[in-house]
């Protein structure tokens, strides 16, 4: 029987490694990248590791710190990180006859048709292509199960020796026992900070203590998803590449705001931007939704007294895509659920009993004319929303107090034909 062979490639540092690709003078310095609202670190440069950054740390903690040793933060520029990452991975498909994209930076990729090569040096090929036609680094893991690869990722990160490839396929038992006693539990793939303490009360602390538990004891005292992760530390595999996506159950488009607001009209402009957004999502996936839901919220920090949210579920009368008929829907149920004199935080929108265009049920009482108007109408309004400017129509004004907070921003190098580089010779 022939050994299945994944290897997991994963983006180093993705948002920042994104952000020096087009600025070259933020290499080599501490960088971080904020969520939003210039919230707190959700990527981080080498050297703002060795800093001590944490993963998570709110960026107002960090104002000492970047004093001191120049600490440079960006705000998330989300349309240049999903081009880059959709650019990545049409160049890793070329790599493999079968690929799984996990997230923005790392996907899977079924190498098990070329076991008869140097995997060590293939793996060396794929990061100096996506180097070369992206200038983003990467790091690769080569393991006869998605654990494993994912496990040969961390290695190929933290241990300079294996210059960003790390194969355990091609490693003996002996070594990798050895590589394995030394990787904390915590690092293994779906066990976390959390469950590597529950671990710890048993005894195991590494990876390798982990693989000679018994899996079925341990299924026992915690789940069947630990059983599979023993038996994939031990090579057998479990855990399927899915190379279609499964079908989505919903979609929310949802956003805290920059400022806190109060008023009614704030509300409804952000909300019919979250529909909007919603809807754009919708049509490009191919969906009908037959409910929505619409919801708003204080802080969670607010005292007792100033604290309020709310959220009210609407079947819809027909399942529909369209931007209007949904943001009309929305802005009622918006109104049922607002009170005064609360200072907002949040408000977004939930699609929901999603169906596929091809299984769409018509309403036979619906009037056909009023339907084509409306699949003409925004058939229009996408067709210019996305032909040269981005956004030419909108449902509502999105220039307000409310909007998101990023003050660091870079331009869209890559989305945007007024913020090109322009090179002068």
């Amino acid at each position: 029987m022939t050994k299945r062979v994944i290897a997991l490639i994963d983006v180093n540092n993705f948002y920042v490694s994104c952000e020096q690709v087009f600025n070259p003078r933020l290499n080599g310095k501490p960088v971080i990248v904020l969520s939003n609202n210039d919230g707190c670190a959700v990527a981080r440069s080498n050297e703002a590791k060795a800093l001590g950054v944490k993963m998570g740390q709110p960026w107002f903690q960090l104002n000492e710190l970047s004093k001191k040793h120049h600490l440079i933060a960006l705000s998330s520029n989300y349309t240049l990180y999903a081009d880059m990452s959709a650019r990545v991975m049409a160049i890793l498909a070329a790599f493999s006859t079968a690929q799984e994209v996990y997230s923005i930076d790392e996907c899977f990729l079924d190498l098990t048709a070329l076991q008869h090569r140097n995997l060590t040096e293939y793996g060396q090929t794929i990061r100096q292509t996506v180097s070369q036609y992206t200038g983003l680094p990467t790091c690769i893991g080569i393991g006869s199960t998605k654990t494993l690869a994912k496990l040969a990722n961390h290695l190929a990160k933290s241990r300079s020796e294996f210059n960003g490839v790390c194969d355990f396929t091609s490693m003996s038992p002996e070594k990798l026992n050895d590589y394995f006693g030394a990787i904390d539990v915590s690092e293994i793939w779906g066990i976390g900070r959390r469950l590597s303490l529950k671990l710890n009360q048993k005894g195991i602390f590494t990876a390798q203590n982990l693989k000679a538990a018994s899996p079925s004891i341990m299924r026992t005292c915690f789940s069947v998803v630990m059983e599979k992760t023993i038996r994939e530390l031990n090579g057998l595999a479990c855990i399927e590449l899915e190379q279609t996506h499964s079908p989505k159950k919903q979609i929310i488009n949802s956003r805290s705001f920059g400022t806190k607001i109060s008023d009614l009209t704030s509300l409804e402009e952000a909300v019919s931007l979250h529909v909007a957004r919603a809807a754009e999502k919708l049509r490009k996936q191919q969906f009908y939704a037959g409910s929505l839901e619409v919801f708003i919220a204080t802080s969670r920090f607010e005292t007792p007294a100033r604290r309020y949210m709310n959220r009210l579920h609407i079947t819809l009368p027909s399942q529909t895509d369209h931007t209007l008929l949904l943001t009309r829907v929305a802005l009622w149920g918006l109104k049922k659920i607002y009170r005064p004199c609360y200072r907002y935080q949040k408000a977004g929108v939930m699609l929901s009993d999603l169906v596929p265009v091809d299984k769409l049920q018509h309403d036979l009482f619906a009037e056909a004319s009023s339907d084509r108007k409306n699949i003409k109408l925004q058939q229009i309004i996408d067709h210019l929303n996305n032909s040269g400017y981005k956004k030419t129509i909108r449902t509502t004004h999105v220039d307000r107090p409310w909007s998101m907070r990023r003050e660091y921003k870079s331009k869209h190098y890559t989305t945007c034909w007024d913020e090109l580089i322009c090179v002068v010779t």
